[in-house]
């Protein structure tokens, strides 16, 4: 096996000696009992982002991010002068408010924090779904120092405690965000935005606001999303404190005949698997038994069907099961369990996960990470290499990529190796430290929905000037015009939502009561019904409600194979039994968009002479047969494709403008699909579309709102079907439709054609 040293990088941000406090002048602002518990730890110096951030945040007179890897120290870097500054002030209210994204990332930094605040008296509270009802009640009677806790959860505060809010934050110093990049463009993200702003509205005054992060494509559009005003200045520090070497490795497969691999005549089963996927798993057998690893296979079905298969070689091989699943549908003892397992140093252990092990969850050190078909992001591939390589060892990442075999008359799109060819990209602009930007210009309406209800329920009933001021004017949904915030009150009362008083209070309505009342409210994005899983009398976890069940159905679930003994439809639960055969369950669950820039990586890799040194030799031969096609087929200069009675548009842009694109196609009452990279246009020749094209770009680019009224399925978020037709138009234009984009590349896309004639 040959590895490919892709990244060494020593550091170059000047040592601080703590204990002599000689060279770091931060150091010495930490308060003493801080410096005490740093040299208890036995320290020798700050790291860089520790260094830079104790005297902006001390001064609490600017936001602050901070960009480090994972396992860097990020967490000490906020808490060092957080804890500096509160040691001595007044308890009277929650002095800090931390959020996270996950519960489990709260219970690893509630263990973390709290052993500093049991050095310093400075109480740590955790508070989330998990957490006993005393605990919280203790709290809000006696509200002090730092409280943890998830955006849902502090929703719930709003909407049950709503007259204590004030109470609860009326002397908090710092708001600190964990894992910021999670929240950016999500509707999620508006949430948390908002219970921010709300917070502040209330108090009439700024928060330091900290945000924490191991990955940011954009830092200006961070700091933006962080605070969405010039109210308060933001420092931007970024961790240049790296020499971890990074080891990679992409193996390339073909797609192999199907092989059997079960038959039991007993239980009626007969199982067979591509023979490409049982390579992959007695690779990822064979390199990663006895030791601790992670296994990202991108989606549930995956994890269940790998982990399931690894297991099953151990059983075959005769030793101890080394593998196990995690993803967020296994019931949370399951995932805790395996959680532990990855943390004991004496029990190695590789889980197989989707993203649920991607953020900083504390699992120790893996000795590597293998990815499982192309990554869904730059962001996410560095985020997952994070989670190897720690103490001096070098981060290894091995990439696994299937492709199928090709013909003459094979798809161009297989014969480019189009996913190969993307991960390569994904690889290279990594290489070059690019990430994804955030996302913006989404009007988020649903979670402005759940906003209004959320301040109304909070204060018993708001003007529509004050919601407002609060919510646009002075809060997160600024790009919200005032006709379109008329328009959505209107039509929330239409609805019942809301409804308003004599004096012009607004209330909640008949059905907003409702929604309100429901443990569902909390959440601003869709949570799909599930039927619960029972092996026994323990939960083992759930299953979309959409999956098909019936008795004798034979399941893969948990790494497990199951067989179903019974369904109660009322109570919405599964009964399971140990059995031969199984299935993967099908998940729902979204797909990122792929940004523009990684398919101009693609474009330019396929014109590269060279050979990436990370790939082993079957990858090479893929590589190089797919820029051997790439440019038979003439895509080094054109666009359009003649692909038998189809024509294939390669823009080697991204997908938000190819639906884009896809939408005005289909509005002209053309047959089209997108298929990965390219547009399919079945039933037409190259003159015919070109024509077409010619019409779309002498008209300029389209109107979004038109455009997006031609769309049938435009439901996505929680409470989009709420919105009337304007507004639901709106919303799908500014979240998934770039006009402009589609404009300049079929400007472009026609003139390399006339330059090929």
């Amino acid at each position: 096996m040959t590895w490919r040293q892709i990244t060494k990088k020593k550091m170059n941000s000047r040592p601080s000696n703590c204990k002599e406090d000689q060279e770091s002048v931060s150091f010495e602002l930490l308060h003493e009992k801080i410096k005490r518990w740093v040299w208890e730890q036995g320290w020798t110096e700050l790291r860089d982002a520790q260094e830079k951030a104790i005297k902006p945040i001390l001064s609490g007179t600017t936001d602050v991010i901070i960009a480090s890897p994972t396992a860097s120290g990020k967490t000490e870097a906020a808490f060092l002068p957080i804890f500096s500054k509160i040691i001595d002030s007044e308890q009277s209210s929650v002095s800090v408010l931390y959020i996270s994204p996950l519960k489990a990332l709260i219970n690893d930094q509630f263990d973390r924090i709290t052993e500093i605040g049991e050095k310093v008296d400075v109480p740590v509270t955790k508070w989330h779904g998990d957490v006993s009802q005393s605990q919280k009640r203790n709290l809000l009677r006696s509200p002090k120092g730092i409280l943890l806790i998830t955006p849902e959860s502090l929703e719930a505060i709003f909407v049950n405690h709503g007259t204590k809010v004030n109470s609860l934050f009326k002397n908090t110093y710092y708001v600190v965000i964990d894992e910021l990049h999670s929240f950016i463009g999500t509707e999620r993200g508006r949430q948390l935005q908002s219970l921010i702003s709300r917070i502040e509205f209330l108090l009439k005054r700024k928060i330091p606001r900290i945000a924490l992060s191991a990955t940011l494509g954009d830092m200006e559009l961070a700091a933006q999303f962080l605070r969405n005003d010039k109210s308060f200045s933001c420092l931007i520090i970024v961790s240049e404190s790296t020499s971890q070497e990074v080891k990679l490795l992409i193996n390339g497969y073909k797609t192999a005949h199907n092989v059997l691999i079960i038959e039991d005549e007993k239980q009626n089963v007969e199982e067979t698997e591509t023979g490409d996927f049982l390579e992959i798993c007695k690779d990822l057998y064979r390199t990663l038994r006895g030791a601790s690893n992670l296994v990202f296979a991108n989606s549930k079905n995956n994890v269940e069907k790998y982990a399931d298969r690894l297991r099953r070689l151990c059983e075959e091989n005769i030793v101890p099961n080394e593998f196990f699943a995690h993803h967020g549908s296994l019931s949370k003892e399951i995932r805790e369990e395996v959680e532990s397992f990855l943390k004991d140093k004496e029990k190695p252990t590789t889980a197989v996960c989707s993203s649920t092990l991607e953020l900083g969850i504390d699992i120790g050190m893996v000795k590597s990470v293998a990815q499982v078909g192309c990554p869904t992001s730059v962001s996410s591939m560095r985020q997952r290499l994070g989670r190897s390589g720690r103490r001096n060892e070098p981060a290894i990442l091995r990439i696994y990529i299937q492709e199928e075999e090709i013909g003459v008359n094979s798809n161009p799109i297989d014969r480019i190796r189009a996913e190969l060819v993307e991960t390569i990209s994904m690889v290279e602009l990594l290489i070059k430290r690019w990430f994804e930007p955030p996302t913006t210009g989404r009007l988020h309406l649903s979670t402005l929905i759940q906003q209004i209800l959320s301040v109304i329920v909070q204060i018993g009933g708001a003007e529509a000037g004050q919601l407002w001021q609060m919510l646009c004017e002075n809060g997160p949904f600024k790009n919200i015009t005032k006709r379109q915030f008329a328009d959505l009150l209107r039509s929330m009362g239409n609805k019942k939502l809301i409804s308003q008083a004599g004096d012009g209070i607004l209330l909640a309505g008949e059905l907003g009561e409702r929604i309100v009342n429901n443990y569902d409210f909390y959440t601003a994005f869709k949570t799909p019904e599930e039927y619960q899983l029972f092996a026994g009398d323990k939960v083992i976890g759930s299953i979309p409600i959409t999956f098909p069940l019936n008795k004798d159905l034979f399941l893969i679930f948990s790494g497990r194979r199951w067989k179903v003994t019974d369904i109660d439809e009322s109570r919405k639960t599964v009964y399971l039994i140990p059995a031969r055969g199984g299935v993967a369950p099908k998940f729902s669950g979204r797909i990122g968009l792929i940004n523009d820039e990684i398919r101009k990586e693609m474009y330019r890799t396929y014109l590269r002479e060279d050979i990436p040194l990370y790939l082993d030799n079957q990858a090479k031969e893929l590589l190089l047969e797919g820029k051997k096609n790439f440019l038979m087929l003439g895509l080094d200069k054109k666009a359009l494709l003649q692909n038998g009675a189809d024509v294939l548009i390669f823009l080697w842009k991204g997908d938000k403008i190819l639906n884009t694109l896809l939408i005005q196609l289909l509005d002209i009452g053309l047959n089209v699909s997108q298929e990965g990279v390219a547009l399919n246009i079945a039933r037409i020749n190259e003159n015919e579309l070109t024509k077409h094209l010619e019409e779309l770009t002498k008209e300029g680019p389209a109107d979004p709102m038109k455009l997006a009224s031609s769309v049938k399925n435009k439901l996505e978020e929680k409470y989009d079907h709420f919105l009337s037709d304007q507004l639901l138009n709106a919303e799908y234009a500014s979240r998934s439709l770039d006009t402009e984009g589609v404009w300049e590349a079929l400007s472009d896309l026609l003139n390399r054609e006339k330059r090929t004639e």
